[in-house]
């Protein structure tokens, strides 16, 4: 799982950057203010995944089997899901009105899903 995260993590932050180009070339600020910034909320939101995956995968430690390994392996999928809810929400949502942008809030609700998974199995540190 380590390396998983680690490689989602550097490819959506090679995306993220894509997306970057995407949004200046294609669009260059010819889009209505409301439009351009959920351009950018969601471009934002793929950099918090990508960073997300790739500090997981530098720093996770796999749990031992039981529930905390069950639990763990939830908060992995939900996060390694969410950079593809992401990027959807990106190109599709925009230009929907609000009551139809439930694709990037997906990603976002398994962003944080995932993390608090994974913060409740970490086992307390000696001394702290």
């Amino acid at each position: 799982m380590k390396r998983l995260h680690l490689i989602i993590g550097l490819t959506v932050i090679v995306i993220f950057l894509l997306t970057g180009q995407y949004m200046e070339y294609v669009h260059n600020r010819l889009l209505p203010d409301g439009t351009r910034m959920l351009y950018r909320s969601r471009h934002i939101y793929l950099l918090l995944s990508g960073l997300l995956n790739l500090i997981l995968g530098i720093y996770f430690v796999p749990q031992a089997r039981g529930w905390r390994r069950t639990i763990q392996i939830v908060g992995t999928i939900l996060i390694v899901l969410s950079p593809g809810l992401l990027l959807a929400g990106f190109f599709s949502e925009p230009h929907k009105s609000p009551d139809e942008t439930r694709v990037a809030a997906l990603g976002i609700f398994s962003i944080a899903l995932g993390t608090l998974l994974h913060a409740l199995v970490q086992p307390k540190q000696k001394g702290s």
